[in-house]
């Protein structure tokens, strides 16, 4: 029986494509399945009817499933955008950590996932020079009010202390919608829609990577204004080549 079960370190997706004006990618984008286990995730991303897929899928014990080849575009990140880049697909590396998500209260990430979490992302940014540690994001960075993932228990910072991402340390600034707004868009944040709402999900994207230890539906306060002002003074989001100007609008 062993002979006849599927030999998940060989399968790849057949869900990609070229990227779009042949972009290298500039990008690391970083997910949770929110699926039950590793393998679940990988038969839904190399299903074709799904439409759905990753470069890897890191599982919890720190195996890990190169699904599509980096130089191709994988449909992971869907409606969204980050700075001017609004096919962020075509820009990124799209990273899926097997975690039950939501449905299992969003449990932490295990140390084993982690490690090699860490190594592979050493290896992305040593091979390629366009992505540098400010644009290594969460899911939710790029699509506030649409996606939460990798959720309130994933560990930025300690990504940050070792060079794969960034953080900042608390700044306390006036309340003041207007400049949250502005330093929201230097530091890469686009709202869903220009009103309350929209803005009210970046505020929430914000905290959940920033200040998930605070309800994120709270009134915006001093510190996410001056916290996020510090982001946006020592990382705006870079200006990259989009391909074609028009999809800067």
């Amino acid at each position: 029986m062993t002979g006849d079960l599927p030999d998940y370190s060989k399968k790849r997706s057949p869900n990609c494509g070229q990227r779009r004006h042949h972009l290298s990618p500039d990008m690391v984008v970083i997910h949770y399945t929110a699926m039950q286990a590793a393998e679940a995730a990988v038969d839904r991303l190399c299903d074709p009817a799904a439409e759905v897929s990753a470069h890897y899928v890191i599982a919890e014990d720190g195996r890990v499933f190169p699904l599509v080849s980096e130089d191709m575009r994988a449909w992971h990140a869907g409606a969204g955008q980050w700075g001017h880049v609004k096919d962020v697909n075509s820009h990124s590396i799209g990273i899926e950590l097997a975690n039950v998500g939501p449905d299992g209260a969003c449990p932490e990430f295990p140390e084993a996932q982690m490690l090699v979490l860490e190594r592979l992302l050493g290896d992305i940014l040593r091979r390629r020079k366009m992505i540098t540690p400010e644009r290594v994001i969460g899911h939710s960075d790029m699509a506030p009010g649409r996606k939460v993932d990798p959720g309130p228990y994933f560990d930025w910072k300690r990504l940050a202390d070792k060079g794969l991402s960034i953080w900042a340390n608390y700044e306390h600034q006036s309340t003041d919608w207007t400049l949250f707004k502005e330093a929201a868009q230097v530091f890469g944040y686009r709202p869903p829609e220009q009103d309350d709402f929209g803005w009210q999900c970046v505020l929430e994207a914000f905290r959940l990577r920033f200040r998930s230890h605070i309800d994120l539906n709270a009134p915006l306060d001093g510190t996410d204004v001056g916290t996020l002002q510090k982001l946006a003074d020592e990382w705006p989001c870079a200006v990259v080549d989009l391909g074609h100007k028009k999809e800067l609008f």
